[in-house]
């Protein structure tokens, strides 16, 4: 007994200091499984994560804390099955808490063997939430600034084409001019000479239309009070849906004033009005909403929130796909057949908020109709003085 004395003592202390640093560990969930699944140990960490304690969970199975989903797809047994074949489980996914609430979990499985028989599994469990949320922050930022930059390439692009599609434009007008001047006896010619005029107009919308993408026009913008605006073009608007879908107005109460250009303001609803009747083959119901929000620019979140007016299209209509809604600013891009659309309508109204000081929020989904709002800066005190 004097021999082994020593040796049990030393094995006493190994165990009390295993146990002592499993039960500081507040981190990470570590506990044992039977062979079978069911929680043999809990340390604090569980307690801390999970939202349990020892005497709550002790004897349950660990599948308790898998998602009903889960659940059903067998991952519980499939982790302890691949640990007992490959010697290991790694896995991420979400897991419950004991409140219900979910949470991202990094979880480790290893058997654990005595004599070549299994007796359970070691498994430490890691809330990776936060870690977790920022990826998809950081992957929300990295596909944000290369859908920018693409614009921002697309629109350098627009600017040129757009400046020198407006210089053959005056010469094609002027030369029309002096022919109508010519000719103005000749009805036939004059027939020729209103039909060219009227495309030089419509190529000149489209150089408008290029130009408010690129940020490149001037605008002139004054004070207006935004509901007053929507109302005195409403019957501009109910005309645009055509006789099969009803245009409703459902306006914010005290709205702030805006500062703004009253016709590009026009012409960019009654894009997205456009827009939104298209999507309405079979009849339906656009709403324009008009309300004030305060938020960062989607863009540049970590910036001081303001006040926006926030004017909406809403449609019941068939909706987009998520690369449909991606590409949907582009210039020229358009899900609409030959003929019935440029494809410009929204760029222009891309355009026209981001020179406003603003920016546009486009929700949409197969079947569930889209909403565009174009958010713009509301007039402060400051603003007047």
């Amino acid at each position: 007994m004097a021999v082994g004395g020593p040796s049990l003592r030393g094995l006493d202390d190994e165990a009390r200091q295993l146990a002592l640093l499993i039960g500081s560990v507040t981190d990470y969930a570590i506990y044992m499984l039977d062979p079978d699944g069911y929680i043999r140990s809990w340390n604090p960490g569980g307690e801390r994560i999970k939202g349990y304690t020892d005497s709550e969970i002790v004897g349950q199975h660990f599948s308790r804390f898998y998602t009903p989903e889960d659940v059903v797809k067998g991952e519980p047994q499939r982790g302890l099955q691949c640990a007992r074949t490959e010697g290991k489980f790694e896995a991420e996914g979400w897991r419950l808490r004991k409140d219900g609430t979910r949470f991202r979990a990094s979880v480790v499985i290893d058997p654990i063997w005595h004599d070549g028989e299994l007796i359970g599994f070691a498994k430490v469990t890691r809330d990776v939430t936060e870690r977790y949320e920022a990826q998809l922050r950081l992957q929300d930022a990295q596909k944000a600034l290369v859908q920018s930059q693409k614009l921002e390439a697309i629109g350098k692009l627009t600017l040129g084409l757009a400046h020198d599609f407006n210089n053959l434009l005056t010469v094609i007008v002027n030369s029309l001019d002096l022919i109508n001047l010519q000719h103005a006896q000749d009805a036939r010619t004059g027939e020729w000479v209103e039909a060219a005029q009227r495309a030089a107009d419509r190529g000149a919308l489209l150089t408008r239309q290029l130009l408010a993408f690129a940020r490149a026009q001037n605008l002139a913008p004054e004070v207006h009070d935004v509901n007053h605006l929507l109302a005195s073009s409403a019957e501009l608007y109910r005309r645009a849906c055509g006789p099969s879908i009803q245009c409703a107005f459902e306006l914010g109460e005290d709205m702030p004033q805006l500062e703004v250009d009253a016709t590009q303001f026009e012409a960019a609803v009654l894009n997205l009005v456009a827009n939104s009747r298209d999507a309405l083959p079979g009849g339906g119901t656009i709403t324009v909403r008009t309300r004030k929000v305060r938020r960062a620019p989607p863009d540049t979140p970590d910036a001081e929130p303001r006040d926006y007016l926030a004017i909406e299209v809403i449609d019941n209509g068939e909706g987009m796909s998520a690369d449909t809604v991606e590409r949907a600013a582009e210039p020229f891009f358009t899900t609409k057949d030959i003929g019935r659309g440029s494809g410009l309508g929204l760029s222009q109204v891309y355009g026209f908020v981001a020179q406003s000081g603003g920016f546009v929020l486009l929700r949409s989904a197969p079947g569930q109709g889209t909403t565009v709002g174009m958010h713009l800066p509301a007039r402060t005190e400051c603003n007047d003085g």
